[in-house]
């Protein structure tokens, strides 16, 4: 098998929760030798998380931690002794990229702030992610993903026009932010390949949500408009919906555009009629009348399977896809067609399905660089791999 990008470049990895692991997660899986550092007095806490139901708790039964640390190796030291600080530094001479998103100042506290590694690793790269970022008013913040995109503004732009502010589903931004974390990583890695020095990344989790409303800043700063919340309504394009199909809870997502994929829709679904209808005849009189004509397709996806409307319209031109939930989309013969859903043995968890394709663990298909085989972490338990051989036992 041809290197990997990345083989040679070790990360000594002191994140926990999601979003720096899933950063040296797609870090491992390009070939990287990542080293993750846990305390025995406080083990990373999704460990607990994801357990399967009626089995005992056990910290490698995570499937949250499983998916988000297969491929890395792992050592648990006491921060809290000098010794174990002792060892987290001779790691760090021997890597060439500290990760971390503790609450600012732990790490200076430890003895392993940036200033603190660059005595003994001056072309160190360190990258930091928290709330808020290293400096300011409000950089003692801590919090989660679901508060970082309340402060980044994210919610307020979430939800129904009627109804409180709303978060994402799952755990987003946090996955988001860990493959801005892997670019920043991969940048500056360049970067020392050509000058030879490191550098410091202080990744405020609430800039890189911005960063992805950019709608919402150009509106105020060009307009003054405070765009708030739309539900699933979009400025142009109409009809721009969820739709109820046949079955419990069975929705799909609908969107027309243009004029042509309007009057694709309408043919298709029967009803040439609303062509001739006043309260339709342009873009904007279906803005304004677009409550009727919700209904008025929803009485058309009522009797249909989301998928039968999906391949029904989009057969016509007109975009529309099931809203899957998480059964759907295991079991969606696109995505196994393609190998994104595969089933693993763990000796824990046992068989369970993933979402893997044939470059592991990453959502993305290369054709000519990388030809992926990394998963052996996650057949493994992830505990107390030791991985130095340095004549001092780990600290606990």
């Amino acid at each position: 098998m041809s290197r990997l990008p990345l083989e040679g470049v070790r990360i000594a990895d002191f994140g926990w929760i999601l979003a720096v692991p899933q950063a040296t997660a797609w870090l491992a899986v390009m070939g990287a030798e990542v080293i993750k550092i846990e305390s025995m007095q406080r083990l990373d806490l999704i460990r607990l998380l994801g357990q399967i139901p009626g089995r005992p708790t056990d910290i490698d039964g995570s499937c949250y931690f499983n998916s988000l640390n297969f491929g890395k190796k792992s050592v648990t030291l006491n921060l809290g002794h000098p010794k174990g600080v002792e060892l987290a530094k001779a790691l760090i001479l021997r890597s060439d990229i500290v990760a971390e998103n503790f609450t600012v100042g732990n790490m200076k506290k430890w003895g392993l702030g940036y200033e603190d590694l660059c005595k003994i690793k001056p072309d160190l790269i360190m990258l930091s992610g928290t709330p808020l970022g290293q400096f300011g008013s409000e950089s003692q913040c801590v919090g989660w993903g679901p508060h970082t995109q309340a402060y980044a503004g994210m919610c307020h732009l979430t939800g129904y026009p009627d109804g409180p502010p709303s978060g994402l589903g799952g755990n987003w931004p946090d996955f988001m932010i860990g493959v801005v974390m892997s670019y920043a990583i991969m940048s500056a890695l360049h970067y020392r390949r050509r000058t030879g020095k490191g550098q410091y990344i202080d990744l405020a989790m609430a800039e890189v949500v911005m960063s992805m409303l950019p709608e919402g800043f150009a509106d105020y700063n060009m307009n003054g408009t405070d765009r708030g919340r739309r539900g699933n309504s979009d400025d142009v394009m109409v009809p721009h919906n969820v739709y109820r199909c046949a079955g419990n809870d069975q929705w799909a997502a609908i969107a027309v555009n243009s004029e042509t994929e309007w009057q694709a829709l309408c043919r298709t679904m029967n009803h040439p009629e609303w062509l001739d209808d006043a309260r339709f005849k342009d873009r904007s009189s279906r803005k304004t009348h677009e409550a009727a004509l919700d209904t008025l397709v929803a009485t058309w996806t009522s009797q249909r399977s989301p998928i039968e409307v999906m391949h029904t319209l989009q057969a016509a031109g007109v975009a529309a896809t099931p809203v899957y939930n998480t059964e759907a989309l295991c079991n969606d013969p696109q995505l196994q067609h393609r190998g994104y859903t595969v089933s693993l043995d763990h000796p824990v968890t046992g068989t369970i399905c993933v979402t893997l394709n044939e470059v592991k663990g990453l959502a993305v298909r290369f054709f000519a660089t990388l030809r992926m085989t990394v998963l052996d972490g996650f057949s493994v338990k992830c505990t107390n791999v030791l991985w130095f051989d340095l004549a001092y036992e780990v600290m606990t």
